[in-house]
């Protein structure tokens, strides 16, 4: 695997098995990517309940709750075994401020959850139908109050500005497994937030990005 597409999921989960007799799965991107999130999210999120979208291992999950603990995050997965993974992983942490995995699937209606401060979703628009981006979208609508952040992680591509060949290379695979995946245009994204407002844009290891948009 390139440096450039090394930050990518394996699959729809992006996981490794986990380890027999532990439902834990271990996905090897988490410890590259989740040091240079964190410090993205430091100045983003806000105290209070963060919603995670497509949770996959659960990893990003407690490094993040373990790193801001002023802060209750709520994993969600729509995969059982993820949600399995995700437990037994905030089991393992002891944090009291992450709470159990929820079912949620971005496409689909209603979220189990009421309201929270902040959405964060990394890596899963561009491996999934764009309905679930566009689920995604809709779902932080209602959900978010006035100036509250959705945060977005992966690649992207975007209008006048080079995309790697690792990038590239990705897409065409995604594509190759799924006619409905595919790295998603910024532009698209953006097109389709409505009632949200580009905040920023930052540059990530790996080709990625980290989009914040805030809810207007």
């Amino acid at each position: 695997m390139t440096a450039a597409s090394g930050d990518r999921k394996a699959g729809p989960e992006g996981l490794n098995r986990p380890l027999e007799k532990d439902a834990r799965r271990f996905a090897p991107a988490v410890a590259r990517n989740r040091d240079p999130l964190l410090d993205v999210l430091r100045g983003v999120l806000p105290e209070g309940l963060v919603l995670e979208i497509a949770s996959g291992s659960g990893e990003h999950a407690v490094h993040f709750a373990g790193a801001l603990p002023g802060l209750t995050w709520q994993p969600s997965d729509p995969e059982e075994g993820a949600r399995a993974s995700i437990d037994a992983w905030t089991q393992a942490s002891g944090l009291p401020n992450i709470r159990l995995a929820l079912a949620v699937n971005a496409a689909s209606r209603p979220w189990p959850i009421a309201a929270v401060d902040a959405i964060f979703c990394a890596n899963m628009i561009h491996i999934a139908p764009w309905a679930a981006g566009l689920g995604l979208l809709r779902g932080a609508r209602e959900l978010l109050p006035p100036g509250a952040p959705l945060v977005l992680y992966g690649p992207f591509l975007r209008a006048g500005v080079p995309t790697a060949q690792g990038n590239l290379d990705f897409d065409a695979s995604l594509r190759a497994r799924d006619p409905e995946w595919g790295i998603r245009a910024l532009e698209e994204v953006a097109r389709a937030a409505e009632g949200f407002a580009l905040d920023r844009v930052v540059e990530m290891p790996a080709n990625n990005l980290t989009v914040v948009f805030r809810r207007l």
